[in-house]
């Protein structure tokens, strides 16, 4: 699998802050809400989210 400059992006962007990498990989719906309570809840658990979502789409 190769990583595109934007996917690069996008990954610096959830280990900054997760729920802008996930809005930018999906936009505004389920995911974005749910990244955006794991971050609330533990910033560890947001990180996780964010990249499995970018890496998994």
């Amino acid at each position: 699998m190769a990583f595109t400059t934007s996917d690069v992006c996008k990954i610096l962007l959830a280990i900054l802050l997760p729920p802008l990498g996930v809005f930018l990989e999906r936009g505004c719906g389920a995911d974005l809400l749910i990244n955006i309570l794991l971050t609330i809840l533990g910033y560890i658990p947001g990180i996780v989210h964010a990249l499995y979502i970018i890496l998994k789409y």
